[in-house]
């Protein structure tokens, strides 16, 4: 299986296709949040990548670039975005907020939310994809 670095163009379209799979599989997601996304120190490209995940839908869609009517912006960096995204470490989170090293504006309480909810097994299943195809 091919692995790219997380949040390159490859891995996005990897990523999504492996979301398109799982589409409609799990249950639905817990909570609603539009969030746009910052992340910093990317060690290719610009060097800043813009994102945003959105749920409204039902289903958590991520993408590349920002959407009208976020709830919510985050910035933080690279290697914690990975840890949080790909690991699932909500410790690297935590850890990283205390610190000041992610920077949140917008509703907090929705962030704090969507933290809250435990994956069902189909959805822990989809992180598990998504992170064997992370470098």
């Amino acid at each position: 299986m091919a692995k790219y670095p997380f949040l390159s163009d490859e891995w996005m379209d990897a990523a999504k296709a492996i979301r398109e799979e799982y589409k409609g599989k799990g249950a639905p997601a817990a909570h609603v949040v539009k969030m746009n996304q910052v992340i910093t120190d990317v060690p290719f490209g610009e060097g800043t990548i813009e994102a945003h995940m959105d749920s409204s839908s039902g289903e958590m869609e991520m993408d590349t670039g920002h959407i009208e009517g976020a709830d919510v912006t985050v910035t933080l960096d690279y290697a914690t975005a990975k840890a949080i995204f790909v690991d699932g470490n909500p410790q690297a989170g935590m850890q990283a907020f205390m610190s000041g090293k992610i920077k949140v504006a917008g509703d907090m309480t929705k962030l704090m939310a969507m933290q809250s909810g435990a994956a069902d097994p189909v959805s822990a299943e989809l992180a598990t994809k998504i992170a064997e195809i992370t470098e």
